[in-house]
C-alpha cells in the first residue's frame, strides 16, 4: 500500500470515529441540509458568518465513513476563513474529488489531501462531496437544501 492509501484510510478512521466540529451551532446564521438517496448520508451544517468569515461551523447527521470524515475536515479547513476563501476551497477540492486535479499540494491542503483518494473510487465521490456541496449552496445563497440527485 502507498503512503497516500495509507494516509487516507489512517485520516477517514480518525475523522469517522472522533468527528471534529459535529455539534450544533447556537448562534448559527444559516442552516441546510445535504441529503445522498442512494446511500442516506444526510447531514445538516450550521454556520455563523460574520464580517464575511466563518466565525463558526459544525455539523449533524449520519452517514458513512467518508461523508463523515469529509464534513469533519471541511469544517476544520473552513472555520475562520473568508467566505470566498472557503468558496476557493470547495472548487479546488471538487475538481480533486472528481479526479480533475491531479496536481495536488499537499503542504497547502494538509490533511484535506487525504481525501483525493476518493477520486479512485468513483462511487465514493458524492459521499465526500456531500458536505462540501452543501456548504458552497448556502455560502452563494442558494436556500434549498441540497441533494445529490
Amino acid at each position: 500500500m502507498n503512503n497516500l492509501s495509507e494516509l487516507y484510510q489512517e485520516v477517514i478512521l480518525d475523522h469517522n470515529k472522533s468527528p471534529r466540529n459535529f455539534k450544533k451551532i447556537q448562534n448559527a446564521t444559516q442552516t441546510i441540509d445535504g441529503f445522498n438517496p442512494l446511500c442516506g448520508d444526510h447531514y445538516t451544517i450550521h454556520f455563523e458568518i460574520r464580517d464575511g468569515k466563518i466565525i463558526d461551523i459544525g455539523f449533524e447527521g449520519s452517514g458513512c465513513a467518508i461523508s463523515k470524515a469529509s464534513a469533519s475536515l471541511m469544517t476544520i479547513a473552513v472555520k475562520g476563513q473568508s467566505i470566498e476563501t472557503a468558496k476557493s476551497l470547495f472548487q479546488k477540492m471538487h475538481e480533486i474529488f472528481i479526479g480533475k486535479n491531479k496536481n495536488i499540494d499537499f503542504d497547502e491542503l494538509g490533511s484535506l489531501a487525504s481525501l483525493s483518494g476518493v477520486s479512485e473510487f468513483p462511487a465514493r465521490v458524492k459521499c465526500a462531496s456531500l458536505p462540501w456541496h452543501t456548504l458552497n449552496n448556502a455560502l452563494i445563497g442558494k436556500k434549498e437544501n441540497i441533494t445529490t440527485e
